[in-house]
């Protein structure tokens, strides 16, 4: 049975402002989570990306924070990533605007300039990458002395990432009493340390999640030519609503967007080596519609999320079955079904096959050109009624 945002405890305003975007139930990890968060309790959630715990921690934390100084936010969130921090702000902001709450990301690569005068105007709720964030610590811009909730947010990414000792720097500044919220896909190991040393009795909540399997998505192995496979992947796009494709390298990744850009393909290429600025902009354009194809790196993707996501094209094989359902699990989000092609070369067949049967896929790698009709609707056609 679902449950609505009232029914948890959240305020008339926030609940309005969140219809008026359309969100009026919860997901399981808001259901679980928000009671708990609003009692003052600190929680511990288990979650994957794109189970909805933005808001789980999002709206409660709205609702309770107190008015902040400046340069001293009452609540701080840690994040792994740039992109993260951008899009936790984002997906708030609606909210905050409701109850004048003030909401800023600050990380690494944008101007620190600017971001002292967000913090010197007062923001209550500071959404940081622990490095940014111990820099203007150490400058004196920010100080975490009335920081009331504190949410360390896809804690076992920031663990892999090597930003553990960062996030303890940040956590042991904290003083005084606090409310700490930590979400992560996986709870065991430094993930676990972090929870028994800045956690107070916290009520733990996990999301059933076996991850995201083959089941959830139609999987397509298609053979292709080098001079015609640009043109197979524009076609798969043109009959789909948003593509994520994905490359093995950066310069690839801004070859093939060049090439579907000449197919009259809206596409803008995503990796390390652009600039932040740039970088923003194509995932906003992505977010917003006004680009159909997103072609990235798999490093560039981390903490990204884009829903909506209807195709997950791998241009180039990827280097293993873990990183070919870490892609593909772009387009199966919240419960949806999503399309996952990989187009294969000749001497990609034997990988591709290996590959195949570590993820217990046994489907016939099938040759097509980019006028093949079957093209237009891959899920329709079923690849092993030969």
């Amino acid at each position: 049975m679902s449950t609505t945002f009232e029914q948890l405890g959240v305020a008339p305003d926030l609940c309005h402002a969140l219809a008026e975007k359309g969100i009026t139930e919860s997901f399981a990890i808001q259901t679980m989570t928000i009671p708990d968060i609003l009692a003052g309790r600190d929680v511990c959630g288990k979650a994957k990306t794109g189970s909805g715990k933005t808001l789980a921690f999002g709206l409660p934390l709205l609702q309770l924070l107190p008015k902040a100084k400046p340069g001293r936010p009452t609540g701080l969130a840690l994040v792994p990533t740039r992109e993260l921090a951008t899009q936790v702000r984002d997906e708030l902001l609606p909210m905050a605007m409701a109850r004048g709450v003030r909401v800023a990301a600050i990380y690494g690569g944008d101007p620190i300039e600017k971001q002292i005068k967000l913090l010197k105007e007062g923001v209550e709720l500071a959404v940081c990458t622990p490095g940014r964030a111990i820099d203007l610590i150490e400058r004196g811009d920010l100080t975490v002395a009335d920081v009331s909730h504190v949410v360390i947010d896809e804690a076992d990414r920031m663990a892999d990432m090597g930003f553990l000792p960062q996030v303890e720097w940040i956590l042991r500044n904290v003083d005084g009493t606090h409310q700490t919220l930590l979400f992560s896909a996986t709870l065991d190991g430094v993930v676990d340390s972090l929870v028994r040393r800045y956690q107070t009795d916290p009520t733990r909540h996990e999301v059933a999640s076996k991850g995201v399997t083959v089941e959830q998505m139609t999987h397509r192995f298609i053979l292709v030519h080098e001079m015609d496979k640009a043109k197979v992947c524009a076609t798969i796009i043109k009959a789909h609503h948003k593509a994520m494709v994905f490359s093995a390298t950066k310069h690839g990744a801004d070859r093939v967007a060049g090439k579907l850009e000449d197919l009259d393909v809206a596409a803008a290429a995503i990796h390390g080596d652009l600039r932040q600025n740039l970088r923003e902009k194509a995932l906003a354009n992505f977010s917003s519609d006004k680009l159909t194809a997103l072609v990235a790196t798999d490093v560039a993707t981390r903490g990204i999320h884009v829903d909506d996501v209807d195709v997950v094209i791998h241009y180039d094989p990827p280097s293993d079955h873990k990183t070919y359902l870490h892609r593909s699990g772009r387009t199966a989000r919240a419960g949806e079904k999503g399309l996952v092609v990989s187009l294969v070369l000749w001497n990609q067949e034997l990988e591709v096959r290996r590959m195949q049967k570590r993820l217990g896929l046994d489907l016939p790698l099938v040759e097509m050109f980019s006028n093949d009709p079957r093209l237009a609707d891959l899920v329709a056609w079923d690849p092993t009624a030969g």
